[in-house]
Order: structure tokens, then C-alpha cells, then sequence
């Protein structure tokens, strides 16, 4: 989990591979190598979500081309089946739904057994204060800020205030630092400063970055975000 604190208090970048062009996801790994923080994968079973995304023999097939950290997340069901074979084929992060229920806890229990850092995702109806149980025992909360398993979507305006929420648990509890927060779907340049004044450390773009035609400007501007604010500033409202 070494990779996990040793972040830097830029906004991180966690690549969706989904929006990459899925004829050539190597080089895709590659193009996007200099600029990413994290690659991320999600994992799809037609039961939790519509559609089937992503197993462990392409991360397996992905791992040697760079060392950029995998976050696998996980939508499917019984979760803890799959943390192993994910971890055996290189993630470093694994998230998991707490819509699962107790098979959440179950699966932490697992990707931490496997020595890699967990993260909680909320699907949009899901309320905040869920995480509270959870923040000893995970390294990121993850806010869909769309439905799942639908590219395309805009993102749900109530993610701002969600984000806000999230960032004002976790720094009651004590968690500030320890805990990040990041935003699933509907991430667009639009988008991005109001999720990072709301909160957000991590966002997951996909389009954003595959369809840039400068590469170098984009995450320049991504990454240069300023940290969230801590006086309760809710310019992100301008937004809605």
C-alpha cells in the first residue's frame, strides 16, 4: 500500500481504460503512461451492472507495459471472489460497492489479505454517511457521479454537494490525508474544477483525455488544480 500514501497533493488522474480504443489497449497503456497517476479498470458481470468490462487476464496482459499503480473496480456481485485473481494479475487498488452489503466488508478483508489498498464506491442514491464504519478500513471513497455501467452520461449535480459531505466526514473523523475522495462518471472539463473545490482528490476520466488532441495541456491543467478548499467555499454551485 506504499504506493498509496506517497501521493502528490495534485489532483490525481485515475485513466479509465473503458473509453481507451479497446483494439489496442497496450498501446493506450502506453500513449497515456507520462501523464496518468493511476490506470483504472473496471470489472463488469452482467449481474451487477448491465455488461461484462475487463478480467484479470488483461490486467495480467497490461501490468508489464508500465508501472503506473491499477485500480481495478469492482461491479459485480460476491466481490470477494475476484480480489485474488485481480491482485495475482497486478492491481494495486481494488474498490468494491457498498451496495454489496456485507460482502463489502468481506471483500476489504481480502484485497488487504492481498496486500493491496482497498477503496469504497457509493452508487448516486446511496447517502454519505454510510462510510462512516468504513474509514479505518479503506484508502479511497469513490462517488459515482453517474449511473453505472452507461459511458456518456452527465454527471448527477447533487455529486458536488455529495463530494462535500464526504470531505467533511472523513476530516471529522479524523481521516483528513489518510482517506481520499474520488468521482466516477460524468467527468468533463466542465466539471472537474467544481468536483475538486467540492472535495474530490481523485477523478476517473475517460473521454476527457482519450478524444484530447493535447495531451500535455490537458493533464497540465487537470493537475495543476487547486486543493480543495477547507472554509466551506461552495463556488462549485455556480454549476448547478
Amino acid at each position: 500500500m506504499n504506493f498509496w500514501t506517497a501521493w502528490p497533493e495534485h489532483l490525481l488522474a485515475d485513466v479509465s481504460l473503458w473509453s481507451a480504443d479497446l483494439a489496442a489497449p497496450g498501446a493506450e497503456v502506453q500513449r497515456m503512461e507520462p501523464y496518468a497517476d493511476l490506470f483504472h479498470l473496471d470489472v463488469a458481470d452482467a449481474h451487477f451492472v448491465p455488461g461484462l468490462l475487463f478480467f484479470p487476464d488483461l490486467v495480467a496482459a497490461l501490468r508489464p507495459l508500465t508501472e503506473v499503480p491499477f485500480h481495478v473496480h469492482l461491479m459485480t456481485e460476491h466481490p470477494a471472489s475476484h480480489v485474488s485473481a485481480f491482485a495475482e494479475a497486478g492491481a494495486n487498488l481494488i474498490t468494491v460497492h457498498y451496495e454489496n452489503g456485507a460482502e463489502a466488508s468481506m471483500a476489504i478483508e481480502q484485497i488487504h489479505r492481498c496486500g493491496l489498498a482497498a477503496g469504497l464506491a457509493l452508487q448516486l442514491e446511496t447517502p454519505p454517511d454510510v462510510i462512516v464504519p468504513y474509514l479505518n478500513e479503506v484508502q479511497l471513497i469513490l462517488l459515482m457521479g453517474t449511473r453505472l455501467g452507461v459511458k456518456g452520461q452527465s454527471l448527477d449535480p447533487n455529486t458536488y454537494t455529495r463530494a462535500q459531505t464526504v470531505r467533511q466526514i472523513i476530516r471529522d473523523a479524523g481521516y483528513e490525508g489518510r482517506v481520499k475522495i474520488g468521482v466516477d462518471g460524468g467527468i468533463r472539463e466542465q466539471t472537474v474544477p467544481f468536483l475538486r473545490n467540492a472535495g474530490a482528490d481523485l477523478v476517473v476520466p475517460g473521454s476527457l483525455v482519450f478524444k484530447s488532441d493535447h495531451l500535455d495541456e490537458t493533464f497540465q491543467w487537470l493537475h495543476a488544480l487547486s486543493v480543495p478548499t477547507t472554509d466551506g467555499n461552495t463556488s462549485w454551485k455556480k454549476e448547478i
